[in-house]
């Protein structure tokens, strides 16, 4: 039976490499939708989980879930024993960068290099991980071709980025339009046709490339715009009565031309963090220098250095050095009302105080109970006013949805917010240092 058939009647079984943020909402969107999928990931935890009915992922519907663990319609291997089975497979992994900037796709070498083996004629593999133009052509596309099958003949290959964004409730991995890009015309056909069984829109483009291009774009886009809202907000803070969170707000009324952007304590997360670095590496290869990307990136990964000069402010008001002083950071979560604390600022926050022999640091985070950084491991304080009460400063570093800026405030010796939680705060004992505001209101 042809491929396209066992996708209109939902026999295709389905494999999805990469069972994290990007993996584990699209496998149980097929399982709901009546595929048969098969999860394959690295960590014993996860696969666990599964098996013991266990959701990991917040953006996961727990109905969902259920529903695909008791139809048995989703299951779970740290093996590729099984790939020979399966119709398409997603590789949905992770593509960090080095220490020096240079982008790391050994997880997606790793993956292709599992498929490769037990490939079979007929199967699709679809890349969704973010990545340099190039990436599905120059680095898979070699790896699945080594015993001989050739794309667009015996297998087909494409890529469609993923666009997931945590803790989004409006938009999910149904209703997100997708891209897609095969390396022929009929890989698109076919990665378009599969991703249409659970996503409402889908946008075929000309080129693997193309989709790798554009997903940077996306990510890119936001980079630098967050990068020039950055950069007005230390503006503001040096000129002293402006308002920058004022500013945008005022802005944003204008109906065109015009979209909002907010200042914060740097980027976390992985791709307007990642992404730009991905891209300047491979322009490099043309001779070409990104320097307004990557001029973007800098501004924005230098905020924490930012925040930490507010911090110095603050404690200066109450009179106490980094050296003495009782610091709580209220959120280490890259963003408000979710678990995922990659790249997050607050953490880079916590290793420039430390730098400075700031050594009793405390954080609250709803979502995440305790953590281990550099070796050490933190545990979350309870947010009352006797605990608010016994630090010298109080950070805002996530702005948390159950964060109760009055309570905050007013049970606070003095506080940093670099998310602009206290904009309907009296503060009338001028406790609040704002990023973006020049002065303590």
């Amino acid at each position: 039976m042809e491929l396209q058939e066992k996708l209109l009647n939902k026999t295709a079984a389905i494999g999805v490499v990469g069972l994290g943020y990007v993996g584990l909402p699209l496998a149980v969107e097929f399982a709901n939708s009546g595929f048969y999928v098969l999860g394959i990931d690295k960590s014993q935890t996860k696969v666990n989980s599964i098996k013991n009915g266990h959701n990991y992922i917040d953006d996961v519907e727990e109905t969902k879930f259920q529903k695909a663990i008791k139809a048995k319609l989703l299951e779970a291997t740290t093996s590729y024993d099984r790939v020979d089975e399966l119709d398409v497979i997603y590789i949905c992994v992770p593509t960090p960068f080095t220490v020096n900037k240079e982008p790391d796709v050994s997880f997606i070498v790793d993956a292709a290099n599992g498929i490769a083996p037990k490939l079979k004629k007929g199967q699709l593999i679809i890349l969704k991980s973010t990545t340099f133009p190039g990436t599905t052509e120059e680095v898979v596309q070699p790896i699945l071709e080594e015993k001989g099958l050739k794309v667009g003949v015996d297998f087909n290959l494409a890529f469609s980025p993923e666009r997931i964004d945590p803790g989004n409730k409006k938009f999910t991995t149904a209703n997100t339009p997708v891209v897609v890009g095969g390396v022929t015309k009929k890989c698109t056909e076919l990665a378009s046709l599969v991703n249409q069984q659970i996503i409402n829109m889908v946008v075929p483009v000309s080129s693997p490339k193309v989709a790798e291009m554009e997903k940077l774009l996306e990510n890119i886009f936001r980079s630098v715009n967050i990068a020039l809202v950055n950069e007005l907000a230390r503006l503001c803070d040096r000129m002293g009565g402006i308002d920058i969170w004022e500013v945008v707000d005022a802005a944003k009324t204008k109906p065109f031309g015009f979209m909002p952007f907010y200042p914060g304590p740097g980027i976390g997360g992985h791709c307007i963090l990642i992404d730009p670095y991905y891209l300047s590496w491979k322009a490099r290869e043309y001779d070409f220098h990104t320097n307004f990307i990557e001029l973007a990136a800098e501004t924005n990964e230098n905020m924490p250095f930012y925040v930490l000069g507010l911090i110095r402010r603050a404690l200066g008001g109450v009179g106490v050095p980094f050296n003495k002083a009782k610091i709580l950071l209220l959120g280490v979560a890259f963003k408000k009302d979710i678990d995922d604390m990659r790249e997050s600022p607050a953490l880079k926050v916590m290793k420039f105080l430390k730098q400075r022999d700031a050594t009793d640091i405390s954080y609250n985070d709803p979502y995440i109970s305790e953590f281990k950084f550099e070796d050490e491991i933190y545990k979350s304080t309870e947010i009352t006013a006797e605990n608010l009460a016994r630090f010298d400063v109080v950070v805002i570093t996530t702005d948390h949805s159950q964060y109760d800026a009055d309570f905050i405030v007013k049970n606070s010796r003095s506080v940093v917010d670099t998310r602009n939680l206290t904009k309907n705060v009296d503060d009338i004992e001028n406790k609040i240092t704002k990023l973006g505001s020049g002065i303590r209101f």
